[in-house]
């Protein structure tokens, strides 16, 4: 059994599963083109179109990561063989402590606290309750319910939002387009947990960012493709004038690395973080690759990517 690897952390993924799969040959890019090509799976996280073009016979396809949007826009994925995405893996729960960090960080005034300090202003908020700051999800898969639990958990009001109906413990479920319009008009922080999709794309526009209430903030670990980069910079003002959106978290953009030419870097409401909200533990990610390799080979049933949903 031949394995095409690829992703960011090469070595470490190679040692890993040559480790749980002795008999199989894992190969990358780095390896002569005879020994790469012709792959029985492809565990690979963005691989580039010529890596892809190199593949005849995949019987499946293993990708590194819960967004599959890089992998599905590729020009050179084969046609017809099922893809399998790594889900939750570990992530989850670092994706909620970067939420959860997030939420804090504009309930507890830490953003306003910040411009103070530069401005040398001593000057105290008042403090508004966790009861009083309803939190939105939008996107309650399995990572997207875990971190709205784990928000509840820490005494946050909690609306979710899917496309279809969902009922989870201690979470207002919404769904569909009304119910997204509802949950906007609720909450003083959203967070995007949505797959990036043709349906998702651009889904907090200037429209959305209209319903959301004076002062909210947004949180985006999800992916860049959902928000409307232009829109989100009206609805934050400028230096000078706060606008209808406090601030917002931003670990996700649509070109990647963030170019140095994007406004998003200097807007003084804006954080950037790299990409970094939820890195993917190895021993659990591992676990899942060879759990699926084991899967395909048996002829067991499972859990495939939807190329015409997105996810």
């Amino acid at each position: 059994m031949r394995i095409l690897l690829h992703n960011d952390d090469i070595e470490a993924w190679r040692d890993a599963l040559t480790e749980r799969l002795p008999d199989a040959e894992i190969v990358t890019a780095d390896d002569p083109a005879e020994q790469r090509r012709d792959a029985d799976y492809l565990a690979v996280w963005k691989p580039p179109a010529a890596l892809l073009r190199e593949q005849s016979r995949a019987r499946g396809i293993i990708n590194l990561g819960a967004g599959v949007d890089a992998l599905l826009n590729n020009p050179a994925r084969p046609e017809g063989v099922p893809i399998v995405k790594l889900r939750d893996a570990g992530m989850s729960e670092l994706i909620g402590d970067y939420v959860r960090y997030g939420v804090l960080h504009f309930q507890r005034d830490f953003d306003r606290y910040r411009h103070q300090q530069a401005r040398h202003e001593w000057r105290e908020h008042t403090l508004v309750d966790k009861r009083d700051w309803p939190v939105g999800v939008l996107g309650l898969g399995a990572i997207g319910a875990k971190v709205a639990a784990m928000v509840a958990a820490d005494g946050f009001p909690v609306h979710g939002w899917s496309r279809s109906p969902k009922s989870l413990d201690d979470i207002t479920c919404h769904h569909g387009d009304a119910g997204l319009a509802e949950l906007l008009g609720r909450v003083r922080t959203l967070v995007l947990l949505l797959p990036g999709t043709s349906a998702t794309r651009h889904i907090i526009d200037a429209e959305a960012l209209a319903k959301l209430p004076e002062g909210a903030s947004l949180i985006n670990p999800g992916r860049g493709s959902l928000i409307d980069e232009s829109a989100l910079l009206e609805a934050l003002g400028d230096d000078e004038q706060e606008g209808r959106l406090r601030g917002a978290l931003l670990d996700a953009f649509p070109d990647e690395p963030l170019p140095e030419s994007s406004p998003l870097w200097a807007h003084p409401r804006i954080w950037v973080t790299p990409h970094m909200a939820g890195p993917t533990p190895l021993t659990e990610a591992v676990e899942q690759v060879v759990e699926a390799i084991h899967a395909f080979e048996a002829g067991d049933e499972l859990e495939t990517v939807d190329p015409e949903a997105g996810y």
